[in-house]
């Protein structure tokens, strides 16, 4: 569960990029795994949602937020809960084999 002492106040221009974002319309399992997904199909859905963002115009916001409260989930700002956690020295990273 994300920090709530972390998170910023509920206020529009707090949020307000969140409006802007390329995943906004799209269905939020693009985003976020169901349980027990694993392997290829985990990489394949992570690696869409990611493509998805790295033609967001608010990249680094979304970013920024998803490490500032620690998102425990989901793909954020590009960025798998993997990927925050190497980033927040919280794990060492996943080395996939090629498939």
């Amino acid at each position: 569960m994300a920090e709530l002492s972390r998170l910023p106040l509920p206020i529009a221009d707090h949020w307000e990029w969140q409006y802007e974002g390329a995943c906004r319309e799209l269905p939020a399992e693009m985003f976020f795994h169901p349980d027990g997904e694993r392997g290829p199909r985990r990489r394949n859905r992570e690696n869409a949602a990611k493509a998805v963002c790295a033609s967001c115009p608010v990249i680094a916001a979304c970013r920024a937020h998803a490490l500032a409260v620690q998102e425990p989930y989901g793909i954020w700002g590009g960025l798998s809960e993997d990927d925050r956690a190497v980033l927040l020295g919280k794990e060492e990273p996943t080395i996939y084999e090629a498939s």
